[in-house]
């Protein structure tokens, strides 16, 4: 399949790979939910932009880590006018109480801070994370008809990164 794909990749642009699943679990049983978070060796190919929910300290120590744009006040605002010109949200537990109200623009895009995902996390844990969004992390989970979709990488990737971003996901789907 990927020696398919490395041949029939004739856009003028460089398209994602992605490998879809059919789990054949039941997703509306609680323990048969997969979901899981997992960092990509060869990455993603593409520039993630990284929002992060902080302030004061936090939000410091954000910036200094790499994050793209700082969610204050005004921020927050564009973001129940439907904003969403970002890839990855990050959020310190002191502000889910303003990020709680964004659920209904954030969850349906898949958007909204989890600390399941792995999205929040203390002020300490931000450059991680941060560093972790932009290198290729990739979070999939199961879809209603228990299919789970992730992206791959580039097809401008060699074989050898497609191969072992694909083996990465496999062992990660096998794990959850």
């Amino acid at each position: 399949a990927v020696k398919l794909i490395k041949e029939t990749a004739f856009t003028k642009f460089d398209p994602t790979v992605e490998v879809h699943f059919r789990l054949g679990v039941d997703p509306r049983h609680a323990d048969q939910q997969v979901r899981d978070v997992v960092n990509l060796p060869h990455g993603l190919g593409k520039t993630v932009r990284v929002l992060v929910f902080a302030e004061g300290e936090d939000a410091t120590l954000a910036t200094e880590a790499g994050a793209d744009i700082i969610a204050d006040d005004e921020i927050i605002k564009q973001i129940q006018g439907g904003w969403t010109e970002f890839d990855v949200a990050i959020a310190v537990p002191a502000m889910m109480g303003k990020v709680g109200r964004l659920g209904r623009v954030l969850g349906p895009r898949g958007l909204m801070p989890n600390p399941r995902a792995g999205t929040v996390a203390p002020g300490s844990d931000l450059p991680r994370l941060i560093e972790e969004a932009k290198a290729g992390r990739v979070e999939f989970r199961i879809d209603r008809t228990a299919n789970v979709h992730a992206p791959l990488g580039k097809a401008s990737f060699t074989e050898e990164q497609l191969l072992d971003n694909l083996q990465t996901i496999l062992d990660a789907i096998k794990r959850a």
